[in-house]
């Protein structure tokens, strides 16, 4: 019999993507969400939706979510058994009672692979949603194209339609995306969702009148390595060993002083 991890494993490599899994209990829920609403009180949600970024850093809380034992299970059985921790932001598309559209125009992003703006070879990236509230059509799933990381890094080019979340304001054209293949990820809250860096991807606006928030995580194996590309300038000043050995060392580790690897 296969194991669990070996399961993940193939139907990751299949589909590109996993989806539906169990990470936080209510009680490592219910803390998460006081955390979070705390940042939300203190710098308002028109920050809050995009702007906090890696400050797992400082935030113990945001640290253990990133290093949760059952995401860190799936990231190993995915990634292989040694893991960075490349970099993390929370994400939340607001209904419009609470932070108007800008302009008028509901926030979405736009059909992209993630590894088109990761300045690194040698390893893919894992990408995960960590979803702190529930997650459905209404208010804007994640929706993924299952095999299309097997086509390589397809063309990016500015993006016709506004709104649209990703700073690069980048979409891959039309008509290199089977969207009649597209599948829809929704989560309930404490689950997550992981897929590679090449799997095509996007979500709709937020039309409901609910929150849609999600902690995203970026990993990659210790065998990646940062490249000078004018393209894809990038900088990685929140990076941490979180699972194994590194014995390539292409990214410092910058675990704070009271983090502790238990992977």
């Amino acid at each position: 019999m296969e194991s669990k991890a070996t399961n993940q494993k193939n139907e990751y490599d299949s589909n590109g993507y996993l989806t539906g899994i169990q990470i936080l209990d209510k009680k490592q829920l219910a803390s998460a969400l006081q955390n979070y609403s705390a940042l939300e009180e203190k710098f308002g949600k028109v920050y809050t939706q995009y702007n906090l970024h890696n400050i797992h850093l400082e935030n113990t809380w945001v640290m253990d979510l990133a290093t949760h034992p059952q995401v860190l299970q799936t990231i190993t059985a995915v990634l292989g058994p040694n893991i960075i921790l490349l970099d993390s932001r929370f994400i939340c598309k607001y209904p419009a009672s609470d932070v108007p559209y800008k302009n008028n125009v509901a926030p979405f992003v736009a059909w992209h692979q993630d590894i088109r703006y990761w300045g690194f070879e040698g390893g893919s990236v894992a990408s995960v949603w960590l979803a702190l509230d529930d997650v459905d059509q209404e208010n804007g799933v994640l929706q993924v194209i299952p095999g299309s990381h097997k086509q390589g890094l397809l063309e990016h080019r500015t993006s016709t339609v506004a709104g649209n979340m990703l700073t690069s304001n980048q979409e891959i054209p039309e008509h290199l995306i089977e969207t009649e293949k597209a599948v829809q990820c929704p989560l309930k809250v404490g689950e997550m969702s992981v897929h590679d860096g090449l799997t095509v991807h996007f979500s709709e606006p937020n039309v409901s009148n609910r929150r849609r928030c999600g902690f995203v995580i970026r990993y990659v194996p210790t065998t990646a390595y940062p490249v000078d590309d004018p393209d894809r300038p990038r900088s990685f000043p929140a990076t941490v060993l979180v699972a194994g050995e590194d014995n390539f060392k292409h990214f410092k580790n910058n675990a704070p002083s009271t983090f502790i690897k238990t992977f």
